[in-house]
């Protein structure tokens, strides 16, 4: 009954927490850039839309504020989705990038960039977001494809990454029949990036992201089953061949949705799942699903600000600034668990 209490004091602890951060990062998010805008200023443009300040208000309601909030959806549907592959593969290290979602999405680009800018100069945004996802779907239908023939994880992980690897190598193929603008365009999606985002791309991408949440969360008690083991799940009635598929598919969507709209973000998916274990001392996936999609949300939030401020004007992609904090982490996670191994 202790321990019971204990616990719950501590899930509570931590939501709050990350409650409190969250909200720090959407004010430091709308109070820092090039204009500084006072607390006073951005509560009245805020929850009054006032507008006495047109620069301010534009600034505010049309750049900073969609942004800092696609940043949030996006982050934690990238950690959700990191979630989800290292319970499917039972690997710590397992994220979105293993089953070659984002190589897929860049590939799929490249086509549909090269073979139209004969045509148009320029991609329209509707257009690349389009091709991305369908790439990352295509990416997610071979893993599918060889998810229902082979038990083994680790087997299934390597072929994700041999994928990975296909794609781009198709990739590289195609950029040598590009324009000069065209290989600077794919190079600067390929980092990762919200400097595009707008309200329009943060509607599409809630409308994707939230019942896919809403969806995973009702999985809790299938996952919770399945990381004791397939024979104890089936044992509950778990459908495990269904159950696969669907961890996949979600991961996929949510990656996919994520790699679309800001382009491919590394180390996010690895890195925060295992923070939020972490914090919580929990593999409960009814408090993990809520808790990972909000260290996401803060996790990327705050690696946005990092990228547009700290050599400002010169703006960093978020996936250099991702890769930079999330790296270490996983360095430190599979030194941590190469000594569990060894004491085992």
């Amino acid at each position: 009954m202790k321990k019971t209490y204990t616990d719950t004091m501590r899930y509570c602890m931590v939501f709050l927490s990350l409650a409190i951060l969250f909200c720090a990062a959407v004010v430091w998010n709308i109070n820092t850039g090039s204009v500084d805008i006072s607390l006073k200023d951005i509560a009245n443009i805020i929850f009054t839309k006032d507008a006495t300040d047109q620069a301010s208000y534009n600034i505010i309601w049309k750049i900073r504020l969609p942004r800092l909030l696609t940043a949030a959806v996006l982050g934690g549907a990238l950690s959700l989705s990191g979630f989800l592959l290292q319970t499917f593969f039972r690997n710590p290290i397992a994220g979105p990038f293993v089953l070659g979602i984002s190589s897929g999405a860049k590939m799929f680009l490249a086509v549909v960039t090269i073979a139209l800018s004969k045509y148009i100069t320029t991609v329209p945004v509707s257009l690349t977001v389009i091709s991305a996802f369908i790439g990352s779907m295509l990416s997610m239908m071979f893993v599918l494809a060889f998810s229902g023939k082979i038990k083994n994880m680790s087997m299934l992980l390597v072929i994700g990454i041999m994928i990975s690897y296909i794609c781009s190598a198709v990739t590289d193929f195609l950029i040598n029949f590009a324009k000069e603008s065209d290989i600077v365009n794919l190079t600067h999606w390929s980092l990762g990036s919200f400097s595009g985002a707008g309200w329009d791309n943060l509607k599409i991408a809630t409308v994707i992201v939230l019942p896919t949440l809403a969806a995973v969360f009702f999985l809790s008690k299938p996952i919770s089953a399945y990381a004791l083991g397939e024979g104890y799940a089936q044992s509950l009635g778990v459908n495990i061949k269904l159950f696969r598929v669907l961890l996949i598919i979600f991961s996929s969507i949510l990656s996919a949705c994520v790699t679309a709209f800001a382009g491919p973000i590394s180390f996010i998916g690895i890195a925060v799942p295992h923070i939020s274990r972490i914090m919580l001392k929990t593999q409960k996936p009814q408090v993990m699903i809520p808790a990972t999609f909000l260290c996401g949300a803060v996790f990327c939030m705050i690696c946005d600000l990092i990228a547009r401020t700290m050599f400002a004007p010169t703006e960093l992609s978020v996936g250099t600034v991702t890769s930079a904090i999330g790296a270490p982490i996983v360095i430190w996670l599979m030194i941590s668990r190469q000594r569990k191994d060894a004491q085992a």
